[in-house]
């Protein structure tokens, strides 16, 4: 304090009272607005299961239009869809190749989420990365495309460190790094109740889902922010989960918005992926899900009790009681 004193002086005989006075208003703004850069917290997008199937309010073209143009109002200039080619071949996979390349086409990437979407814990490592081949066949060459492998499911091979190992040596060998999340928001989940919902004929507040949908992604991002603080002593470049959904198709400005407001920047997947996080391979009892999570549990840190992350079995009667107004009468 004494030496911010002697300079302010030395500064006020040195170019007078106007430039001292703006650079003290400078400083007295970058000191008490808590300003995003300053606070270091940013995050990249990700969405899951491309070409997803039908949701509850769009087609899957009208899907993939409304997102890219949400993208673009919000300003993210680079998200990365990953991609199952296998799904092409399904009902609502028609045309899903001309939506992807469009994603590409609109400045995003796409890399492998495998070709047929199997849980890793449910085959053999020869099984999976056969699978994974599949993918990199059908991505391979194309613009826009990354080396990088997202697990389906975030399973890594369970309890079974074997065959963790045997994937995460098949993946390096094959020149594929692992495209990682950092904050999962569950939105699947949500998506769900949404299709359900709409399937019995129910009537949604939409206010209150895009409300719903927005606290989902922020908690998430919160919450593991927290822990990977405790973990790392800093916050990493995050990577959200999201998924090729209506909601993403309705939401994504305005969570981008929230985002901002909440003191994140949006940074693009590449400056993500190059953050030293990357380099991060934890041994613990079960492999999968975020990789701060993993990180924290191998360093056997508790979660934090705040904030609170809305999970599925929060989002669940939040949902009911919010968005379908229904109410528990036992």
């Amino acid at each position: 304090m004494v030496e911010a004193t002697v300079r302010t002086r030395s500064s006020f005989r040195r170019w007078g009272k106007a430039a001292l006075l703006a650079r003290l208003v400078l400083l007295i703004a970058l000191l008490l607005a808590p300003s995003a850069a300053l606070a270091g917290k940013r995050v990249a997008l990700s969405f899951d299961d491309v070409p997803r199937q039908r949701g509850a309010f769009f087609t899957p073209e009208e899907r993939s239009q409304r997102l890219i143009a949400g993208l673009r109002q919000a300003r993210v200039r680079q998200a990365v869809f990953f991609v199952n080619p296998g799904r092409l071949a399904q009902p609502d996979g028609a045309g899903g190749e001309a939506r992807i390349m469009a994603y590409v086409a609109a400045g995003h990437l796409i890399a492998n989420h495998t070709f047929s979407h199997q849980s890793l814990n449910q085959i053999s490592a020869e099984q999976f990365l056969a699978d994974v081949d599949r993918g990199e066949a059908w991505l391979k060459g194309r613009a826009g495309y990354r080396a990088w492998l997202r697990f389906p499911y975030l399973h890594e091979g369970g309890p079974d460190k074997v065959k963790r190992d045997a994937v995460r040596a098949g993946l390096a060998a094959r020149g594929l790094r692992n495209g990682y999340v950092t904050a999962d928001g569950v939105d699947w989940h949500l998506e769900q109740l949404t299709i359900d919902a709409a399937k019995a004929g129910k009537t949604m507040d939409m206010k209150a889902l895009r409300r719903l949908y927005l606290q989902m992604q922020l908690s998430a991002l919160e919450y593991h922010d927290r822990m990977a603080v405790s973990a790392l002593g800093r916050s990493p470049a995050h990577v959200l989960l999201l998924h090729e959904t209506d909601l993403a198709a309705l939401y994504i400005a305005d969570l981008v918005t929230e985002l901002k407001r909440n003191g994140w920047i949006v940074i693009t997947a590449d400056q993500a992926y190059r953050d030293p996080l990357a380099k991060a391979f934890p041994d613990v009892p079960w492999a999968g899900g975020t990789l701060t999570g993993a990180l924290a549990w191998e360093k056997n840190l508790d979660p934090p009790l705040f904030p609170l992350w809305i999970g599925e079995t929060v989002a669940t009667p939040l949902f009911q009681r919010r968005v379908l107004k229904e109410t528990n009468s036992q």
